[in-house]
């Protein structure tokens, strides 16, 4: 039997000592009850016995200690409220609203496994749990941009590697370099901001706390050493503390810029930007360690943010739009050829599966499933591809997890269940201490956090299809998860804005009912009013859209949820346009783009393709002119159009207007 077996058997035998005894308990009644220690030395008991009890804590099961104060000795107890889930009191409509959220995710998301097991143990002894996928999900698509099987099994590495406390290895590409270099670092935690995942660790090299972006990992992750554990993640590590700033703010601050914005503009900022600054009287003041980074989000409003102070911001965005002009006149640039693959270059690594959930927590889960199953009998039958199914085990595995769990005893024949796999199904005789686990187990942190970030990702669907609002159910399960040690995992935003809209929406295509919508197009300065039929909703990280047939140009249109300024709906009913399959980027119209060598790096991780003279040429779909207009003006002039020529001209004619207009009304140098 393998050295992880063997563990799971030991923890699980230590759990389940404890639990069935139900009285403090010296490490001597330990080491010679339960599975797996009484062939141990004193020494190697002790290390042992130590390294689980850690392991059992970080998988949310503390093991109480106190000294018994007759004798001196450790006495160690197991409390039925820190092994057992507290009763979740979703309603039955809430809890299928979280089917439909892994409903949403599957295939898309690499917590779907966790989440799934999540959802196993909040609805043992539950009816609804496999209720089919309601109106909603057949209306909301989502889609993650960035994820990739290579991605996935990143995160199931660094996943394991943070629960252990264990030391990696990995290659890491910066745009700032020209080579990827190896790092060695203590990981912290996972976090994800705007649709990207960033690992947070002690750089051991460097000897701070760094931040790194996963997808710019290359090859795979190491365990840098061969012992269980090698750190711990310090008390006072705050993972919020390391939230991504914005782009402009990456660094040490250089100053603080004040730039004015329209009245419609500022409600929008206060939206989106709220914790890069503030807006007060129709300026908004952010800091700023890059100012060339503050001119390209200037520019890209396209006219609604005009630079005030200081005069290197405005020098910044003057310089810019002279590139700009300068070129886009005249013929385009000839670039330069492409440049042939670095054989030196390491191979890419063997994607991995997804996020998998601890093996603990399974047999835990699976564990309180059979003896369910058996109730207030001795025996059960179960469907074998139902059970393996359920618990997302390949059928031809489910029989070393039932043996695992055969094996769990702690002395004298002590033992919870004896399952096999016959056939088509599996058999079930609950042991003697089977009715001590028939409740399910408490989630592990790994759960509760697939739970989290599958409120970030699909969170006012959720609400919008339990008819309930978005705050009580996450109430609801922080109050339950409140009690773990989540300090390893972000605090979900609020999103009871993105809410109240996806209800409003989704009520719309539900009902048939023609929306209307107060909207602030990309490019413009003031909303206009839009009625739409809407179809279908999109989750494309880091943002919300919705499908429409806007009425008000008669034509299909894509809407930014982040955009909308209210949403309501109008009573008017229509008809669903036979044939009509709304849908995102469509048969778009392409732009052929030169990224400078300033430039390129950044450029290459979406796509851009690397040229001889160590520029970047990117073929990009665009779905309207404002939206590819507002990219080229945020790259100050680093990115040219080079096809076609009409979008060219845009640009020339648009970079000369905002000259006049964004330079000639800012306060005059002191």
């Amino acid at each position: 039997m393998s050295h992880d077996a063997d563990k799971l058997i030991r923890q699980l035998s230590l759990v389940a000592f404890l639990m069935a005894e139900r009285r403090p308990l010296t490490a001597r009644d330990v080491k010679s009850n339960v599975e797996g220690y009484s062939e141990m030395s004193d020494e190697a008991f002790a290390r042992r016995f130590y390294s689980d009890r850690a392991e059992l804590t970080a998988l949310g099961i503390p093991l109480q200690s106190q000294r018994d104060e007759f004798t001196g000795e450790e006495l160690y107890t197991l409390r039925s409220e820190n092994y057992f889930l507290d009763r979740l009191e979703l309603d039955d409509d809430e809890l299928a609203a979280l089917q439909t959220a892994l409903y949403y995710l599957e295939g898309k998301f690499a917590y779907a496994e966790p989440l799934r097991l999540a959802l196993q143990n909040l609805a043992l002894g539950r009816s609804g749990f496999a209720a089919p996928p309601t109106e909603t999900a057949a209306r909301v698509r989502v889609s993650a941009p960035d994820y990739s099987p290579e991605l996935a099994g990143r995160l199931s590495k660094l996943e394991s590697a943070i629960s252990k406390q264990r030391t990696v290895r990995f290659g890491y590409w910066s745009p700032r370099r020209a080579r990827p270099g190896e790092r060695v670092v203590n990981p912290y935690a996972l976090r994800l901001d705007d649709g990207n995942w960033y690992v947070v660790g002690h750089d051991l090299d460097r000897e701070t706390v760094r931040t790194f972006k996963v997808s710019r990992i290359r090859g795979d992750i190491r365990f840098a050493t061969r012992r269980e554990r090698d750190f711990r993640t310090p008390s006072e590590f705050d993972v919020e503390e390391h939230r991504i700033p914005r782009p402009w703010q990456i660094g040490e601050t250089a100053g603080t810029a004040r730039i004015a914005v329209s009245g419609d503009t500022a409600w929008w900022i206060e939206r989106t930007l709220s914790d890069a600054g503030t807006v007060d009287e129709g300026v908004f003041e952010t800091d700023f360690a890059q100012v060339e980074l503050l001119a390209g989000w200037v520019l890209r409003q396209n006219g609604r943010a005009v630079p005030l102070e200081p005069d290197e911001l405005r020098d910044a965005v003057s310089e810019g739009l002279d590139r700009l002009v300068e070129l886009h006149q005249g013929g385009a640039p000839a670039p330069a050829g492409p440049k042939r693959s670095d054989p030196r270059q390491p191979l890419p690594e063997r994607p991995a599966g997804p996020v998998a959930p601890e093996r603990f927590g399974l047999l835990q889960a699976l564990l309180a499933h059979l003896l369910a199953a058996c109730g207030d009998e001795r025996a059960a039958v179960l469907d074998s591809a139902d059970l393996a199914a359920a618990f997302s085990i390949p059928l031809d595995e489910l029989q070393d997890h039932l043996s695992l769990l055969n094996l769990v005893n702690f002395g004298g024949g002590c033992y919870a269940v004896y399952a096999q796999h016959d056939g088509d199904v599996v058999r079930v005789d609950k042991e003697l201490y089977g009715d001590v686990f028939r409740r399910p187990p408490k989630l592990t942190p790994l759960e509760a956090r697939a739970i989290r970030l599958a409120i970030e990702y699909v969170g006012p669907t959720i609400a919008a299809d339990a008819h309930t609002t978005l705050g009580r159910v996450r109430k609801k399960l922080e109050e339950t998860f409140g009690k773990f040690d989540l300090a390893g995992t972000p605090e979900p935003r609020d999103a009871s804005d993105e809410e109240a809209l996806v209800k409003v929406l989704s009520d719309g295509a539900e009902k048939r009912q023609i929306v209307e919508l107060e909207y602030l197009k990309e490019g413009e300065d003031k909303p206009t009013t839009r009625q739409v039929e809407p179809y279908t909703i999109e989750r494309e990280l880091p943002v919300w859209r919705v499908h429409t047939w806007d009425r008000t140009v008669d034509a299909a249109r894509t809407f930014r949820l982040d955009r909308m300024r209210a949403a309501r709906l109008t009573g008017e009913s229509f008809e669903p346009r036979e044939g009509f399959d709304p849908s995102y980027l469509r048969n778009p119209r392409v732009a052929l783009l030169l990224h400078s060598a300033a430039l390129a790096r950044w450029k290459l991780e979406r796509g851009a393709q690397p040229l001889t003279d160590g520029s970047a040429i990117a073929h990009v779909p665009y779905k309207t002119e404002d939206w590819l207009l507002s990219e080229v003006l945020a790259d100050r002039g680093e990115t040219v159009v080079l096809e076609p020529q009409r979008l060219r001209d845009l640009v020339a004619r648009r970079a000369r207007r905002l000259q006049r207009e964004l330079l000639s009304v800012a306060p005059a140098r002191s």
